[in-house]
């Protein structure tokens, strides 16, 4: 139920360094690019602040609303087991201060819980997992001191319960590293947060490990050079490489859609009263890196060229040019997505519900055109928000500067020059906390979960075997991540399987003869 450190380490290093499969390289049609596996379009949906058990704590099993309403239909039978709180036993007799707890539909609105580096490795509390109320948690105004142990079932996050139902999902991924949003998408695109180098003066404490001017990044500064970031606010810049580089490198088409990018200025109103501004640098995947930024957020010149190289957007784009880039069957072969902030889920502007709307009608969307049946879609989260989860993964990075705490004060681990960027490469502590992975696709295995060692690097990794990028290299966790091909079944015939869903309520309208 709970495993102390060496133990997770000693066990789960060695999944974590599984390498890809061989895979045949399948032949490319004119205009596409060739590919290992039968997926010739990846987009990842990238989403805010969620730990697997604050969504799937009792996965399959949902609970009526306090208002007897019921959204998700009930577990197929053949629904595998999912290491959940349920499963583990630990809705009742809890390690922490309390109980987890279900949260009603009703109550979509919470405040956000306390994720910064420090603070969830404390509440981690050197693999106890028993820290949370004192450590990370808020204090709501419904929910009250112990909020952080809330988690929503089936009858909230229905969708994302039927995709995991028709498709597939892990229960054994990880932050890469312990803190917010930015070291997560940092992460997600290069697998090191290490390269950063505060570029406006202001303060390092709390943004790069150590309070160093340069260094790992543990913190949500925004990204220097973006014209929409806040000058009171720490800028860094990153050097190295990400997946950007490497996708122009090779020739292959991708694309970053944002939300609000078009207009950093706009504000939107949420389904249940939230509002907020549309657009959050921090959250800007690629602005970090000279090579791929957008300074002005210029936009693109036509559809046509969206994707491709040459453009003065840089592969920097509103979210809404993705949906048109789709209709006119210009889907870049990589894509990367963050919704508007008020669809992006995370707690205190945004919410499951609105949340939900986003994740369907992208899905739907998807799941309409042509390109379907060659795509696979990554929906998971950038942190955990700080809520409760019960899971410790393996500390394949250890670190020991002042800001770590998961063993005691300045302590996750002593850093070796084995390790994945040496001693050089301090202030990586993680893996951090879990957070949950679906995969939507028709070749996705259906109604699958999957228990192998994996992290938020491991998407990037997926990406680079795929199109044949190589490695980032200088200190990158593509080089250990676990291989999400367990997910897929890539000897099943391409038929474009769908799951058409109501974006408010998350419930089946419409599926093929496959998921029926």
């Amino acid at each position: 139920m709970h495993h102390c450190v060496t133990k997770v380490l000693a066990t789960a290093v060695a999944a974590a360094i599984t390498l890809l499969p061989t895979a045949p390289a399948f032949g490319a049609d004119k205009d596409d690019f060739p590919a290992k596996t039968p997926i010739k379009h990846v987009v990842v949906i990238f989403q805010e602040n969620v730990s697997f058990d604050h969504y799937f704590g009792t996965y399959p099993h949902a609970q009526p609303n306090k208002n007897a309403t019921v959204y998700f239909a009930g577990a197929k039978d053949d629904t595998p087991r999912v290491n959940s709180l349920e499963s583990a036993g630990l809705l009742t007799n809890n390690l922490n201060k309390m109980n987890p707890f279900r949260i009603d539909r009703s109550t979509p609105n919470t405040c956000d819980q306390n994720h910064n580096y420090s603070t969830e490795q404390a509440a981690f509390h050197g693999g106890l997992m028993d820290l949370f109320v004192q450590q990370t948690g808020c204090v709501d105004p419904v929910l009250g001191a112990g909020s952080v142990m809330g988690y929503y079932d089936g009858n909230t996050v229905t969708a994302l319960w039927n995709y995991a139902q028709h498709f597939a999902m892990s229960d054994n991924y990880f932050g890469t590293t312990f803190g917010p949003s930015t070291p997560g998408l940092l992460n997600l695109v290069a697998g090191n947060t290490f390269e950063g180098s505060i570029t406006n003066g202001l303060s390092a404490a709390g943004n790069i490990a150590g309070g160093a001017n340069a260094g790992a990044v543990i913190g949500d500064p925004d990204p220097s050079g973006d014209n929409c970031s806040n000058p009171k606010r720490t800028q860094i810049t990153m050097s190295g490489l990400n997946v950007g580089d490497l996708l122009n490198k090779a020739g292959v088409t991708w694309g970053s859609f944002m939300g609000g990018f078009a207009n950093c200025a706009a504000v939107s109103t949420g389904t249940t009263g939230l509002t907020t501004a549309d657009y959050i640098p921090h959250h800007a995947f690629f602005q970090y890196w000279n090579t791929t930024l957008n300074a002005n957020h210029t936009p693109r010149t036509s559809v046509a060229l969206i994707g491709h190289a040459g453009d003065a957007a840089n592969h920097e784009y509103d979210i809404n040019d993705f949906f048109d880039a789709l209709k006119a069957h210009n889907l870049p072969a990589v894509s990367f997505l963050k919704a508007r902030a008020i669809q992006d889920g995370h707690p205190g502007y945004s919410d499951p519900l609105d949340e939900q709307i986003f994740l369907v009608n992208t899905i739907n969307a998807l799941q309409k055109s042509d390109e379907w049946k060659e795509t696979a879609v990554f929906i998971t989260w950038d942190d955990s928000d700080g809520w409760y989860d019960h899971v410790m993964g393996p500390i394949v990075n250890q670190s020991n500067v002042s800001d770590d705490r998961l063993l005691g004060p300045g302590n996750c681990g002593t850093p070796s020059p084995n390790q994945i960027g040496g001693t050089s490469q301090n202030g990586r502590c993680g893996y951090g906390p879990r957070l949950p992975l679906v995969v939507v696709s028709p070749y996705a295995k259906k109604n699958y979960v999957d228990h192998r060692v994996t992290d938020q690097s491991s998407i990037l990794r997926f990406i680079e075997d795929n199109w044949n990028l190589g490695r980032i290299g200088n200190g990158s966790t593509d080089a250990i991540a676990g291989t999400l091909n367990g997910l897929f079944d890539f000897d099943d015939e391409a038929t474009a399987k769908t799951l058409i869903l109501n974006p408010s309520t998350g419930q089946i309208v419409g599926s093929d003869s496959d998921h029926k």
